[in-house]
């Protein structure tokens, strides 16, 4: 299937397409200043698709621009934001992705339990497929330097997500980097295969 892009009338990337799964764009406003992420050096943009957002997001701009869900192999939760902190739009997309036979997919920095202030997974079990969470550190120092989050104690509450994560989502895959400065990725590796999830080994300036 080629790449597409959908827009709305404001021209912002809501869903746009890799491979054979469609991703969705709902929010700009992320709990970290990642030093490898292509927007803090300005650019927003994954393949040809500019990810940009001028607006908040809801579920009710997203729904018409889903398609048939038959035709994709995911739907995936995915820009140059964290989903989880648009839960409602998130939850509300799902719902209707799940009604319609659809699989869900959420890539997440694993802070929105720190963020909301309580435990959203049984929120995401209800119409969330796999889990795809960033670790990219195995230290609390290495992951102030790389992520910079703007959460007090957000290592932590990484951590303690991804070790609750595999009990109401069966699927949950945990990245991270090679080539971070400082970071042992086999010691990123035991800490995923540890709390029960599947290690997902991604390479520095490899974005989509």
């Amino acid at each position: 299937m080629p790449n597409t892009q959908s827009n709305t009338a404001d021209t912002a990337t809501l869903v746009y397409d890799i491979r054979n799964s469609r991703y969705l764009n709902i929010t700009g406003r992320c709990t970290l200043r990642c030093q490898f992420c292509p927007k803090q050096n300005g650019s927003k943009q994954v393949h040809e698709f500019e990810l940009s957002l001028n607006k908040t997001v809801t579920a009710e701009d997203v729904i018409p621009l889903l398609g048939d869900v038959t035709s994709f192999d995911e739907y995936v939760f995915c820009g140059y934001g964290e989903p989880t902190l648009n839960l409602s739009c998130l939850i509300g997309i799902a719902q209707v992705i799940k009604a319609r036979g659809g699989k869900v997919r959420v890539n997440t920095d694993g802070l929105g339990n720190l963020f909301h202030r309580r435990n959203i997974l049984p929120d995401l079990a209800e119409v969330v497929d796999s889990l795809s969470i960033s670790l990219n550190a195995d230290s609390e120092q290495s992951y102030q330097t790389h992520c910079q989050p703007k959460l007090a104690h957000s290592y932590n509450a990484l951590l303690e997500f991804i070790e609750l994560a595999p009990k109401y989502i069966k699927d949950v895959q945990v990245s991270a980097i090679d080539g971070l400065e400082g970071v042992n990725i086999d010691n990123c590796r035991e800490i995923v295969e540890r709390a029960g999830c599947t290690f997902k080994h991604r390479h520095l300036d490899v974005v989509g």
